[in-house]
């Protein structure tokens, strides 16, 4: 399908006016509450997500510093952090405001609303990109600076404009953006890079796919339905799952190698033993449910996708606190 067709299946299927700046009410924008609008600015940003970007760059940062890194850089992280994810995220929308329109789990997001106008995102998300990286450049450094910019251009260009409505493998290499904050925690703090944030970054890497290919597997049909080739649309839900658990044991393998190379101890390695088993039962637990031919409830596909979550949580978690127990 191509973008243009499914941009005017969009138009067609939605109440007069909502794509074109009105809200599904016939409001229009200038009528809206101000503190409306500044939450539709901010849902723009998709703040849950970045919650899990900061997650994986802080406790980089404790590695690196080997103890607490100055607060004030931490704080200059996190804010040209999320600026920088949110300016990505606000182009996403910008960018998929088609396809938005006809997903369930998508369509109250402000562009599909008419809370905010393509244009005002437009401008916003570019806004965004721009103060990220002056932020990043003059207050931290300028290799955490571009490495930024970089995964917004990635997350903007590769992922959302070239490979997400292209191929199955989308969010297998488009995933590379969700994974370099790995290595703006480190640079943040050292300004240079070393193999610690890149076992890191491929651990992410790793965990991307089996981590979204559960929530996929669960809405394939609104991807489906948008003609986004996410791998759940067109490949059984055995296959899905064989792929996850590949991807599963790449991802523990790789997490443990930061112990023998001499950048974590015993409590990291306890924790990633432990939490990367959890996650092996319950990727296997898909995996034999699918091959029994299981589908809806039953297949609990998201009960991996809930413990992905988990999982990266407690992994850096124990990174941070590792430092303090050698």
């Amino acid at each position: 399908m191509s973008l243009s067709g499914v941009y005017v299946t969009a138009v067609e299927s939605r109440p007069p006016g909502v794509l074109s700046g009105a809200s599904s009410t016939g409001s229009s924008r200038g009528q809206r509450p101000f503190g409306a609008r500044v939450k539709a600015f901010v849902a723009l940003t998709k703040p849950r997500i970045i919650e899990l970007l900061l997650i994986t760059t802080v406790p980089v940062m404790f590695l690196a510093e080997q103890g607490v890194p100055d607060l004030k850089l931490v704080l200059l992280t996190c804010v040209g952090g999320y600026l920088s994810a949110g300016g990505a995220n606000a182009l996403n929308m910008y960018i998929d405001r088609d396809i938005d329109a006809l997903m369930d789990r998508t369509s109250q997001r402000p562009l599909v609303t008419g809370m905010v106008s393509p244009r005002e995102c437009l401008v916003f998300g570019i806004s965004l990109a721009v103060v990220s990286t002056l932020l990043f450049g003059l207050t931290v450094n300028w290799l955490s600076a571009w490495l930024a910019l970089g995964a917004l251009l990635f997350y903007v260009v590769v992922y959302t404009m070239i490979l997400k409505r292209r191929t199955s493998q989308n969010i297998v290499w488009g995933g590379i953006a969700g994974c370099l904050p790995v290595l703006i925690g480190w640079s943040s703090v050292t300004n240079s890079m070393s193999w610690a944030p890149v076992i890191l970054f491929l651990v992410m890497f790793f965990w991307t796919p089996p981590h979204y290919w559960p929530l996929s597997m669960k809405v394939k049909d609104d991807y489906a339905r948008v003609g986004v080739p996410m791998l759940p649309v067109i490949a059984s839900n055995k296959v899905v799952a064989q792929q996850i658990v590949i991807y599963s044991w790449v991802m523990v393998a790789v997490s443990l190698l930061l112990t023998p190379l001499g950048y974590t101890g015993w409590f990291y390695t306890a924790v990633a033993l432990v939490a990367g088993g959890v996650w092996l039962w319950e990727a296997h637990g898909l995996k034999n449910r699918a091959k029994a031919e299981v589908t809806g409830a039953k297949l609990k596909e998201m009960r991996l996708f809930h413990w992905s979550i988990t999982y990266v949580s407690i992994l850096f978690v124990a990174v941070a606190v590792d430092p303090f127990l050698r």
